[in-house]
């Protein structure tokens, strides 16, 4: 049985998912083609592009946040400080 179009329509917090996914999708995609990448006129063109799909990223985030489809659960000041701490050490790590 053949499903009707509005049958399978998405809801907006799906739709927005989804936009969110693809957006961070294509960071990654354009961040490797960045660090890849072998001539000026490419690299600046994928870093524009770059840019632009980051604004977009956020953009839908805030829109998700907005609607109360994301959920930000703020940091406890013990986990700050104990990545903190973790990531100091790694510095002193590789300039020893």
């Amino acid at each position: 049985m053949k499903q009707a179009k509005k049958d399978i329509a998405l809801s907006e917090k799906d739709a927005l998912q989804d936009l969110l996914d693809c957006e961070k999708l294509l960071m990654t995609y354009y961040a490797a083609a960045l660090t890849e990448g072998s001539s000026t006129p490419f690299r600046k063109q994928i870093l524009k592009n770059y840019t632009a799909h980051a604004e977009t990223q956020f953009r839908v985030f805030e829109q998700m946040l907005d609607r109360g489809y994301y959920q930000v659960r703020p940091a406890e000041k013990m986990m700050l400080d104990q990545n903190a701490e973790k990531f100091e050490k790694v510095k002193k790590q590789l300039v020893s």
